[in-house]
């Protein structure tokens, strides 16, 4: 059941997705609902003024239709359809989410085909495709699948795209906690193991060390714990280009 402040939009963020399935719908509805990043995203205001949005590992592009939902139901007159304590959301005007999974990417396209053009989501890998400048990345639980010297050049790659003020949003799992930690890992490998039907190897971090190798490229960084309701101990690093 979905809490009172977000029942409407978490309908407007779903809606689409009737298009792309039965499974698609009850996915996004279940994600939406259930994971901390997307409501805390919204509560704090972390892409507040960001017009254009890298999206790595998208998945079914939960995100797009998360925010855009957010700026309908912010705009709409009816009581109750907007928290009136949050901030207004992001206005955006490009959005380019990239996955790996080629059933999600073709979730993500019906969900979001209204949007035309600049809304898009490309099917590859992250390590492959060229990033656009933008002034906002968002990485959700996605660089622990990738070797740590893949994971550095995607990052530097990323600190390139970014508009001189520019903003990454990072969750991941901190290999130093603890049994909340060892929880997470059991997860995502039984999570890949369903999406790509082979159990991969992680590579994963300390938060400590995952500040340093942020810090060594010129972000800036604020550490926010991001698990909020679940039994894991992921943090949503905000990385601010200096």
């Amino acid at each position: 059941m979905s809490a009172p402040e977000i029942a409407t939009l978490l309908d407007e963020a779903s809606a689409g997705y009737r298009r792309a399935g039965r499974f698609a719908w009850r996915f996004a509805r279940f994600k939406l609902n259930r994971d901390p990043a997307f409501r805390g995203i919204l509560r704090l205001g972390l892409l507040q003024d960001r017009a254009s949005l890298l999206d790595l590992g998208c998945g079914q592009g939960l995100l797009a239709a998360w925010l855009l939902a957010a700026r309908a139901c912010q705009a709409s007159e009816r009581a109750g359809d907007w928290p009136s304590a949050w901030p207004a959301p992001p206005r955006l005007i490009f959005y380019m989410g990239i996955e790996l999974n080629p059933a999600e990417a073709r979730r993500a396209r019906v969900a979001l085909e209204a949007q035309g053009e600049r809304f898009k989501v490309v099917e590859g890998d992250i390590d492959a495709i060229p990033f656009p400048p933008v002034d906002a990345v968002v990485i959700l639980d996605v660089l622990h699948y990738l070797e740590h010297p893949r994971q550095e050049e995607v990052l530097r790659r990323v600190r390139a795209a970014l508009a001189p003020e520019g903003l990454l949003l990072l969750r991941v799992g901190d290999a130093a906690g603890g049994s909340g930690f060892r929880l997470s890992k059991i997860m995502d490998r039984t999570v890949a193991l369903f999406r790509t039907g082979h159990w991969r190897p992680l590579w994963c971090r300390t938060l400590a060390e995952w500040r340093t190798l942020l810090g060594n490229l010129g972000f800036s960084i604020t550490s926010i714990p991001m698990s909020e309701g679940t039994p894991f101990t992921n943090t949503l690093l905000v990385a601010q280009c200096g």
